[in-house]
């Protein structure tokens, strides 16, 4: 508990780096969903894909979740694709993935797992909340450790005219 606890004071200390370089390639990666059924990351090839590690025990990631639903369902038809990465207990997300309905896929990971591909897409700090935006083309355009603005958000993901 003490280590979760640290994570999470560790967001107002961190240097925070949201512009990734332009040859940062989305890794490869797959895990399960709280059905267990496996995904990979390439049945969303194509898109572009906002991808957020959050944990249930975390206040900040489940403030963002809601704001992350209503822009799923705004930007959908956009080929935009939100994806959560639960670093924590299948159970505990399921539960909570059921009550407040989420309408974008849940994968759950291990705390090794989770954090080792968080740390892949820049997430230096192994803290939760970290967002990462990757284009269609697979690269990594956008990252955040805390919690992102959706204002910020939308700046990166709405289409330019």
């Amino acid at each position: 508990m003490m280590i979760k606890f640290l994570r999470i004071t560790a967001l107002f200390f961190i240097c925070q780096l949201n512009v990734a370089q332009a040859d940062d390639d989305l890794p490869d990666f797959n895990f399960s969903d709280t059905e267990e059924k496996i995904h990979d990351i390439t049945e969303w090839k194509g898109k572009t894909l906002v991808i957020n590690f959050w944990a249930t025990w975390c206040q900040p990631c489940l403030k963002e979740i809601p704001d992350f639903m209503a822009l799923q369902k705004q930007y959908s038809k956009q080929n935009i694709q939100f994806i959560g990465v639960a670093i924590d207990d299948a159970a505990a997300v399921s539960r909570y993935k059921n009550a407040i309905g989420v309408n974008y896929p849940i994968l759950v990971a291990n705390e090794w797992e989770g954090y080792d591909l968080s740390a892949r897409m820049g997430n230096k700090a192994n803290t939760v909340p970290y967002t990462v935006v990757a284009n269609s083309d697979g690269k990594i355009i956008y990252r955040y450790a805390g919690a992102v603005k959706k204002s910020d958000l939308i700046a990166i993901i709405a289409p330019k005219n």
